[in-house]
């Protein structure tokens, strides 16, 4: 239990217990830095943490997931990025914003951190620890930060402090989330809206490659890149602030203006922002078999034109579509490892599994993993601790 190792580590009991989730995007992927509109929603994993607040400066921060690390600790006064931190950088980052904002947090909090989101997985696991963290100043200063201004912070960490050039979607995804509902947001204008996802006969699951993916080390900072760099030259033909702006002919009508790297990942910006709405119609319509038709096409549009998957996401994908019952699948997250997802009949699920981790098990060599993901709430108070690992 969280509240036994707190009491183990510090020596004292926790306070207070809160959770972040992790999240999924179910469809519109590498648009949210093009102005594009993404449809996430966040899931009942994510990470926990159990905090009694300080009287001095000091964060001392312990997580069940990186034991071998002991208590790593930081004073607030001293919150430049150190490398030998690890893990703890990202709160590190959200105090160091803060504090510039409110500097009446003075004092520091004791905390173990668990996360049964898989690490590196493409679960956002990252922005999850951002806004719980945010969610602990918040909670213990009684800070006036709206939801909105939670996730600009957790990606103004992301973005300045660890260095990762991510979208705002992960952070926005967490921080606004509510149970049952994705959100179709314009990553431009931040406009969005609810939308009830009600999936009685189908579920949604999520397969782990097991490969690690590391963002800030993939080739996401590169297609990013290749998409200014595409936008720059169409910006001299097509009126546009951004990729999903243009319309898809007049991409067409100036593609020589383009490398063939740059026309592709512009192609799958334009296309992806286009099934994105599509898919926001077809859950408004209940037409889960149209999104699924949504989702195989994501995926492909991902393989060929983004070139972000590689062979474990699209073993698992092609695995999956293949399936009795499958009514679509596609990798999620930024890619180059991480995890797929698939929209699956509910009395097929168990002979999905078995035989979707058999053809990955034979392709790859060691096994991927399966998880039901179930749409939840954003960042919160536990009040029922019993079933906290």
């Amino acid at each position: 239990m969280l509240q036994e190792c707190f009491v183990e580590v510090f020596n004292k009991e926790p306070e207070v217990i809160y959770f972040s989730p992790g999240r999924i995007n179910l469809i519109g992927e590498h648009i949210d830095y093009n102005g594009g509109l993404v449809f996430p929603c966040p899931i009942t994993l994510g990470t926990y943490a159990a905090v009694a607040r300080r009287d001095d400066k000091t964060v001392r921060c312990y997580s069940k997931n990186f034991e071998d690390l002991g208590i790593i600790e930081f004073n607030l006064d001293h919150l430049d990025y150190d490398k030998k931190d690890n893990w703890t950088n990202y709160a590190k980052g959200v105090a160091k914003f803060l504090l510039e904002k409110y500097p009446k947090i003075n004092s520091g909090f004791d905390a173990v951190v668990y996360g049964n989101i898989p690490n590196g997985s493409g679960l956002s696991s990252s922005a999850s620890l951002e806004l719980l963290i945010i969610q602990i100043f918040k909670s213990l200063f009684n800070l006036p930060i709206t939801e909105v201004d939670a996730a600009l912070l957790g990606k103004k960490v992301e973005n300045e402090y660890i260095g990762v050039n991510s979208g705002i979607m992960d952070q926005f995804a967490i921080s606004l989330g509510k149970k049952d509902k994705a959100i179709l947001l314009d990553c431009n204008s931040l406009d969005f809206t609810y939308i009830p996802v009600d999936m009685p006969t189908t579920k949604i699951v999520i397969m782990n490659t097991n490969k690690r993916r590391e963002l800030a080390d993939s080739k996401y900072n590169e297609r990013r890149a290749e998409c200014e760099s595409a936008l720059a030259k169409l910006q001299s033909k097509v009126n546009a602030e951004n990729l999903c702006e243009i319309d898809l002919a007049d991409l067409k009508a100036n593609k020589d203006l383009l490398t063939e790297n740059e026309y592709k990942r512009a192609c799958h910006a334009i296309t992806e922002n286009i099934r994105t709405k599509a898919s926001a119609e077809a859950f408004k319509n209940n037409d889960l078999v149209e999104f699924g038709k949504l989702l195989n096409a994501s995926h492909k549009s991902l393989k060929e034109d983004y070139e972000v998957t590689g062979i474990e996401l699209d073993t698992l994908v092609a695995a999956a579509q293949e399936q009795p019952g499958t009514l679509g699948a596609r990798m999620t997250g930024a890619g180059f490892g991480g995890c797929s997802l698939a929209i699956v009949e509910n009395d097929k699920i168990e002979a999905f599994v078995e035989n979707v981790g058999k053809a990955y098990l034979d392709k790859i060599g060691y096994a991927a993993d399966f998880y039901i993901a179930k749409i939840g709430d954003g960042p919160t108070k536990v009040e029922d601790t019993k079933n906290i690992i």
